[in-house]
C-alpha cells in the first residue's frame, strides 16, 4: 500500500482548499443539542453528513434514537466493505452537535459563519468535533479517490448527544452491536501536545456530579431579626465544603482514595514524558501559580488522580444594592473526576456521607444526582491496532507519540467496550488552545491536513 499511500496523501495536499470549504459548510449548521430551538439544525446536520458520506461512495443511514416518549437526536451510520472479507474493521466515531455559542458577544466573528485567520478556522465545532472527525472523512475520500478502495472495512458513527451526555448513544450502542462489529475503535476528540507532537490517550477519568441543598429556615429572614439566631445556610455551607479538602489540596473524605490505581514506575516514566510543566499550565489557564495534590506530577494529577470540584455555589440575594437578608436556602454543584477502579455510587455516597458528617448544627442538607455516574476507562496499549496508530502518528507527525492519561471523561468509551469489546483507539487531531467551549473556537487548518494524513497512514497500518 505504499503507493497507494503517498497518492492518498498527495491528492489531500491538492484538494486542501475543498477540503476547507466543505468543512466550512459543516460548521454552518448551529447544531447545538442543548437547545431545543437548534432540533431543526440538528437534523439538518445528520442529513448533511449522510448525504456527504454518499458522496464518497459509503452506504449511509440516519438512525433515530430514544423513544417516542423520549426522543433521542439522531445518529450517522456509514460504512464501506471491502472485497475481502478476511480485512479488519476500523470503527470512526465523531459527534456532529456542538456547545451553545454563548456568550456571543465575546466571538470575534459569528459562530456559524466559520472565518479563516492567522491559520485557523474559527467557529462553533471546528475543533470539537467536527474538524476533527472530518479528518477521518476526507482520509477515506483521499484514498477512494486515488487508490479506488481502502485497505479495510471502514464503519463511521457519528451522533449528536455527546455535549448534553450521550443519554440515548449508550443503548443504540448495545441495542446495535452486531451492526457496529469491528476490530478496532477510533476516537479523535482530543488534543496533540503540539503541531508536531501526537499524544495517544489510554486511559479516561470517571465522573460523578450531584448537587447539594442546605436549608436552615422556611423561607427567607430579616437579617436584623433572625441574625446571630438562626443558622445561615450559605455559612453553614461553606464550612462544609472548606472541609472537603485540606490547604494542599487534598481530599480528605474518608475513604475516597481506596480503590485508586497505583501507577508503577515504569507507568510514571512514560508519563513524565509529556511536556507539562507549571509554566505551559499557568500560560495555558491565566492562574497565578500551579495548585493540586502533593507527591504527583501534573500529568499524573490531570489523568491518575481523582478530584473534588465545587463547580458552582448560589443563595440569598445577589443582585444590585442591599437586601438584609438571611437565606433560607444555599446550594452547590459538585463533581468528582475519578481515577481507574473507582466506583461512581461507591465515591458519591463516602462524599456525601462525610457532607453529612460534618454539617453545622440547625441545617439539613438534601442531595441529587445530576447524571449517571460513569466509570474511569483504561486501554490495553499493547494492542495491535493501538501500536499501529503509534506508528501512524510518528510518521505523520515525525515525532514518537507520547502516552498520555486524559483528565476529562467521554462515557461513549465505556459503552464501546461494554458492547463490543475490542480496543480503542485515542489520537486527538487539536490543539490545548483551540477554545472549546469558549468563544473564538478554531481549529489550526496545519492540525486538520495532518489529522488527514494521520488517518490515511492509520488506516493503511492497520490492513
Amino acid at each position: 500500500m505504499t503507493n497507494a499511500l503517498e497518492k492518498a496523501i498527495q491528492y489531500a495536499a491538492q484538494h486542501r482548499n475543498a477540503f476547507v470549504t466543505q468543512l466550512s459548510e459543516y460548521l454552518s449548521i448551529p447544531s447545538v443539542s442543548a437547545q431545543p430551538d437548534h432540533a431543526r439544525d440538528i437534523k439538518h446536520a445528520a442529513l448533511w453528513l449522510a448525504d456527504h458520506l454518499r458522496g464518497l461512495g459509503l452506504r449511509a443511514e440516519i438512525y433515530e434514537t430514544g423513544s417516542e416518549a423520549d426522543p433521542g437526536h439522531p445518529v450517522v451510520f456509514a460504512e464501506w466493505q471491502h472485497t475481502d472479507p478476511h480485512r479488519p474493521t476500523l470503527l470512526i466515531y465523531g459527534h456532529y452537535d456542538v456547545q451553545p455559542a454563548d456568550p456571543v458577544e465575546e466571538w470575534e466573528s459569528e459562530p456559524f459563519e466559520p472565518a479563516i485567520r492567522d491559520g485557523y478556522i474559527y467557529a462553533r465545532g471546528a475543533s470539537d468535533n467536527k474538524g476533527q472527525h472530518m479528518a477521518h472523512i476526507k482520509a477515506v475520500e483521499s484514498l477512494l479517490k486515488t487508490a479506488g478502495t481502502l485497505p479495510v472495512n471502514v464503519k463511521l458513527l457519528i451522533e449528536g448527544e455527546e455535549e448534553i451526555g450521550g443519554t440515548h448513544l449508550g443503548p443504540f450502542i448495545a441495542s446495535h452491536a452486531d451492526l457496529l462489529a469491528c476490530d478496532a475503535i477510533v476516537i479523535s476528540d482530543s488534543s496533540l501536545l503540539s503541531p508536531t507532537q501526537p499524544a495517544l490517550v489510554y486511559g479516561l477519568r470517571g465522573l460523578v456530579c450531584f448537587e447539594v441543598e442546605a436549608r436552615c429556615a422556611a423561607h427567607d429572614l430579616h437579617s436584623g431579626t433572625y441574625g446571630g439566631n438562626v443558622q445561615n445556610p450559605l455559612m453553614a455551607l461553606a464550612q462544609i465544603l472548606a472541609r472537603l479538602k485540606d490547604e494542599r489540596g487534598r481530599v480528605l473524605v474518608p475513604g475516597f482514595h481506596d480503590d485508586v490505581r497505583t501507577l508503577d514506575p515504569a507507568e510514571r516514566e512514560a508519563l513524565a514524558r509529556a511536556p507539562l510543566s507549571e509554566a505551559s499550565i499557568i500560560a495555558e489557564t491565566g492562574a497565578s501559580a500551579v495548585f493540586g495534590e502533593p507527591g504527583f506530577s501534573i500529568a499524573e494529577r490531570m489523568g491518575a488522580r481523582p478530584t473534588l470540584e465545587v463547580n458552582g455555589m448560589w443563595g440569598g440575594y445577589t443582585g444590585p444594592g442591599v437586601k438584609t437578608v438571611l437565606p433560607a436556602v444555599a446550594c452547590a454543584k459538585i463533581s468528582c473526576r475519578l481515577a481507574p477502579y473507582q466506583d461512581p455510587d461507591t465515591v458519591a455516597k463516602a462524599v456525601t456521607d462525610y457532607m453529612r458528617q460534618i454539617t453545622p448544627p440547625a441545617t439539613t442538607l438534601t442531595f441529587r444526582a445530576l447524571q449517571s455516574g460513569n466509570r474511569a476507562t483504561l486501554i490495553e496499549r499493547n494492542s495491535p491496532y493501538v501500536q499501529a496508530a503509534v506508528r501512524a502518528a510518528k510518521a505523520a507527525y515525525g515525532n514518537e507519540p507520547v502516552w498520555m492519561l486524559e483528565g476529562g471523561s467521554l462515557p461513549v468509551v465505556n459503552d464501546f467496550q461494554s458492547a463490543l469489546g475490542k480496543p480503542v483507539i485515542l489520537l486527538g487531531f487539536g490543539l490545548a488552545d483551540d477554545r472549546l467551549h469558549a468563544p473564538n473556537e478554531r481549529f489550526a487548518l496545519a492540525c486538520y491536513e495532518k489529522g488527514i494524513e494521520a488517518s490515511i497512514r492509520l488506516l493503511c497500518e492497520c490492513q
